[in-house]
C-alpha cells in the first residue's frame, strides 16, 4: 500500500474516531445515558450510517484482495475517503444544549480507550500470524495477485476486520462503553448520595418541601422560592435540576447551615423514578402540581404516571403519618384543578387549591390581560386577600395559588405574599414574555406536553388585537399516542393563532393534519427544516400590527 495513502488513512481514521465518539457521547448525554432514549435517537436517523457501512465493506474488501494489490489499494483509498466524510459529518456544530466533559464522560472515554486498545491487540496478533506468504502468484496481463494458503490469509482478512469495527459500528461502541461503566458509575452515584444523606443529617431542623408533576413543578418551584424568601433562607434546586444526581449536586454544593427550608423539584420519565429521590431527601411536605400525558413512552400508561406521582406523598406519610403531625410537619397539597388528581384521591389530609369550587385554597374574581392577571384568594380560615401578578395565562393563577397556599401554611402571612406574588417572575422558557419593540415574545420552549400546549393556545389567543404567532417542532415522548395528541395541537393551534410555523417534518405533520381539519388557512401554515429558519420567518411576517409570537417547545439535539 502506498505509504502517502497509509498515512492519510491513520489521521483520517484517528479524527473520525475521536469526532465520532464526542457526538454519540453527547447525544448518549442528551438521553440522560439512558438505553432506551439513545437506540430512539440511533432509530430514527439509519440514513447517517451510510459512511459507516461503506468503510467497514471497503476494508473487509481490501482485506479479502490484498491491499497490496491494484484493487486493494483502490479499495483502501476509498476507505479513506469514507473516513474523511464521516470527519466532516461529525465536525462539531452549534449544539442547543453544549456537550459538557463531565467525570462521567472522561470515564466513558477512558473506556473508549480500552476497547480500542483491546480490538487493536488482538488485530496485531491476527495480522502478524498471518503474515506466511509461502504461496506464490497468480500473474495476469497487469498485476500478480498474491495467493495466500487459506488459514493464513483468513487471518489477515480477519485482522484487517478487526480493526474496521469500531469505525463501522461507532454508534454501538459507546452504547457498549456504557454498559460496561454501569458498575463503576453506579458505586460512583452511590458515594454521592451517601454524601448528600449525610450532608441533611448535619441539619436536623431543615424541612424539606418535595414538588413533583407533570407540568408546573418547576415554576410552582420558581413561585415558592420567592414567596417563602419573605420569612426564611431557602436553597432549591436550580433550573431544572430534578433527578437523583441533580438533586444530591444541589445539596453537595450548595447547601449551608443557614438554609431553613429546601425546596425540592422532583421528575420523573420512569416508574419509581420519585421514590429514588424521596429515599434520598426524605420529604417533610409535599406538593402535587398535576398529573397528566407525559412521557408515556417511558411510562406506557397514565396508571404508571399516577403512581409514580403520588410516590411523593407516600413518603411523606411515611415520615409524618398521614400528617400533619403535631409540629405541622407532613403538610400535602394538591393541585385542584387537575381532574386525574380529583379521580384519584389516594391520601388522607390532602390541601387542595385552585380556582375550582371546593379547593380550600381557592382563587376567584379572576381577571386577565395581556401583561397579566388579578384575583382573589380565600384561606380555608376564611381569609381573604386580593393578588395581582405579571404572569400570563390561567394556568398560572393555579401555580400561584399552590405557592401562596404552601407559604402560607408555613407562616407568611397574606400582607407580606401580596407584595411578594407582584415580585414573581415567570420561570425560565415557560411563558416568559419578553418584548422587542413592537414584537412580544412568549418563550414557552421547556417541554412541552398535551396540558401545557393547550394552556400555552389558550395564552396566545388572549392577544385580541395582535397578530398571533405559532412556533413549534411538535410533542415528542408520548408513545403510540403521539400523533393523536399532536394533531389535537394543530386544531387547539388553529383557534389561536393567525400563522403557524412548524419547525421540521418529523413530528409536526400530524400538527399540520389538525391545523387544516379545523379550516386553519394552507396560506398561513408553513414547515421549515430548523428553528434558525422558523425565526427568520417569524420575523419577516408583517400583517401591518403587533407581533405576539408562542414558541412552543424546543426538542433538544437527540430528536
Amino acid at each position: 500500500m502506498n505509504i502517502f495513502i497509509f498515512l492519510i488513512y491513520i489521521v483520517a481514521y484517528t479524527v473520525a474516531v475521536v469526532l465520532g465518539l464526542r457526538y454519540y457521547t453527547h447525544m448518549l448525554q442528551l438521553s440522560s445515558y439512558q438505553f432506551q432514549g439513545y437506540f430512539r435517537f440511533l432509530k430514527s436517523r439509519p440514513h447517517s450510517y451510510g459512511l459507516h457501512v461503506g468503510f467497514l465493506f471497503a476494508m473487509i474488501i481490501a482485506a479479502v484482495i490484498s491491499d497490496n494489490s491494484s484493487w486493494g489499494k483502490g479499495m483502501m483509498l476509498l476507505a479513506t475517503v469514507f473516513l474523511v466524510f464521516l470527519c466532516i459529518q461529525y465536525l462539531p456544530r452549534t449544539a442547543k444544549k453544549k456537550f459538557v466533559v463531565t467525570k462521567r464522560v472522561q470515564r466513558l472515554f477512558v473506556t473508549y480507550g480500552i476497547v480500542f486498545a483491546v480490538l487493536m491487540i488482538i488485530a496485531f496478533v491476527l495480522y502478524r500470524t498471518g503474515m506466511n506468504t509461502s504461496a506464490g502468484f497468480i500473474v495476469t496481463d497487469n498485476d500478480r495477485i498474491p495467493v495466500i494458503p487459506f488459514e493464513t490469509s483468513g487471518k489477515k482478512v480477519a485482522a484487517h476486520v478487526i480493526a474496521a469495527l469500531y469505525v463501522g459500528f461507532l454508534p454501538l461502541v459507546v452504547a457498549l462503553c456504557n454498559l460496561i461503566n454501569k458498575p463503576v458509575e453506579k458505586r460512583v452515584n452511590d458515594w454521592f448520595i451517601h454524601d448528600a444523606q449525610r450532608i441533611l443529617k448535619e441539619h436536623p431542623g431543615l424541612r424539606i418541601i418535595g414538588i413533583t408533576g407533570s407540568y408546573g413543578k418547576t415554576s410552582v418551584k420558581y413561585y415558592l422560592y420567592t414567596l417563602l424568601s419573605e420569612g426564611y433562607r431557602v436553597l432549591m434546586t436550580p433550573e431544572s435540576f430534578n433527578t437523583p444526581m441533580g438533586v444530591v449536586r444541589t445539596i453537595r454544593e450548595n447547601m449551608t447551615p443557614m438554609h431553613e427550608i429546601f425546596i425540592c423539584e422532583m421528575g420523573a420519565r420512569h416508574v419509581h423514578d420519585i421514590k429514588e429521590i424521596t429515599d434520598i431527601v426524605h420529604p417533610d411536605d409535599g406538593i402535587l402540581t398535576s398529573i397528566g400525558l407525559q412521557h408515556l413512552e417511558t411510562f406506557h400508561s397514565l396508571d404508571n404516571i399516577i403512581d409514580t406521582k403520588y410516590e411523593l406523598f407516600d413518603a411523606v406519610c411515611e415520615k409524618h403519618g398521614e400528617g400533619p403531625d403535631v409540629k405541622g410537619l407532613g403538610l400535602k397539597f394538591a393541585n385542584g384543578d387537575n381532574e386525574v388528581i380529583t379521580g384519584n384521591k389516594r391520601h388522607k389530609n390532602v390541601i387542595y387549591y385552585g380556582v375550582s369550587e371546593g379547593c380550600d385554597y381557592r382563587a376567584t374574581d379572576v381577571s386577565y390581560s395581556a401583561d397579566g392577571a388579578t384575583f382573589k384568594v380565600t384561606t380555608p380560615q376564611g381569609e381573604t386577600a386580593e393578588f395581582t401578578m405579571k404572569l400570563l395565562g390561567e394556568h398560572n393563577v393555579t401555580n400561584v395559588t399552590g405557592a401562596i397556599a404552601m407559604a402560607h401554611a408555613l407562616g407568611v402571612p397574606m400582607s407580606k405574599l401580596k407584595m411578594a406574588v407582584r415580585r414573581i417572575t415567570p420561570a425560565p422558557h415557560r411563558q416568559e414574555l419578553t418584548r422587542h419593540g413592537n414584537v412580544s415574545i412568549i418563550d414557552d420552549a421547556y417541554n412541552s406536553n398535551p396540558m401545557g400546549a393547550k394552556m400555552a393556545c389558550n395564552t396566545l389567543s388572549k392577544f385580541e388585537g395582535y397578530v398571533r404567532i405559532l412556533v413549534t417542532p411538535g410533542m415528542v415522548e408520548l408513545g403510540d399516542k403521539e400523533e393523536e395528541y399532536n394533531r389535537e395541537f394543530g386544531v387547539q393551534a388553529a383557534a389561536a393563532a393567525d400563522y403557524i410555523i412548524l419547525v421540521g417534518s418529523d413530528h409536526t405533520r400530524p400538527i399540520k393534519e389538525g391545523a387544516l381539519s379545523a379550516g386553519f388557512s394552507e396560506d398561513r401554515l408553513f414547515v421549515k427544516e430548523n428553528l434558525n429558519d422558523a425565526i427568520a420567518l417569524m420575523y419577516e411576517i408583517d400583517a401591518g400590527k403587533q407581533k405576539v409570537i408562542l414558541l412552543e417547545n424546543d426538542l433538544p439535539d437527540n430528536y
